[in-house]
């Protein structure tokens, strides 16, 4: 694919524990287009988790290449992995992840701060309004709902224009109509931002609203 953003080849990886060495994941290969939505799926230690963390350069691979816009992650050092990073990829976990001692709005404004962005405030501002927090502001993230907290989430991934989007379980501690509206803005601000969108998780309803399913079973591609 020659508009690949992701590209994987005989990715592998393993843990030695004591004398013995544990494969967690076997000679993946796999291409991610720019703008595509891909979920990663699988049971309970199929190495969903896993994978999300080396194509996010947290990890590092044991063989194998991961290469992030012609970048080769094996080949950068850990600075250089944290530049790119916060230079091209934003993050959105299950348990949503922010300062506890800053409020949305503070929140929304750490990236964009980090990045040197001009006016970060009025920046941070309309990124929650564009998922509904305008009124929440100055709320602390022990006085918002879960819903909301991933809102604010979702508005401090996407407040640097990130490349690509990671999200792990982003639904998973959400009731069902807030995992509805949670999903909406997922993929709305995906595509007004032309994102290319990674999802972890067993949620087949989110699976199935992707353009494609990569799943997992015992560290392998299964389809």
């Amino acid at each position: 694919m020659q508009n690949a953003i992701i590209r994987v080849t005989d990715l592998c990886k393993s843990y030695n524990t004591g004398k013995k060495q544990t494969e967690i994941l076997h000679s993946l290969s796999f291409e991610v287009n720019q703008g595509e939505s891909l979920a990663i799926t699988g049971p309970s230690g199929s190495g969903k988790t896993t994978l999300l963390g080396l194509l996010a350069g947290l990890d590092n691979l044991s063989t194998g290449s991961i290469e992030i816009e012609g970048e080769h992650l094996e080949k950068l050092t850990e600075d250089q992995r944290s530049a790119l990073r916060l230079q091209k990829m934003g993050f959105v976990f299950q348990n949503f992840q922010l300062l506890p001692n800053l409020t949305a709005w503070e929140n929304v404004m750490v990236p964009l701060e980090l990045m040197g962005t001009k006016s970060p405030q009025k920046a941070a501002k309309q990124l929650l309004d564009d998922v509904g927090l305008g009124d929440r502001l100055n709320n602390y993230p022990t006085q918002l709902s879960g819903g909301e907290q991933q809102r604010v989430a979702l508005a401090r991934a996407f407040a640097h224009q990130p490349s690509i989007l990671f999200a792990d379980e982003p639904t998973g501690n959400l009731d069902g109509d807030t995992s509805e509206v949670v999903e909406k803005l997922l993929f709305d601000l995906n595509k007004q931002n032309g994102t290319t969108l990674v999802i972890v998780t067993h949620d087949q309803g989110l699976a199935a609203k992707t353009d494609r399913i990569l799943a997992l079973k015992n560290g392998r591609i299964e389809a």
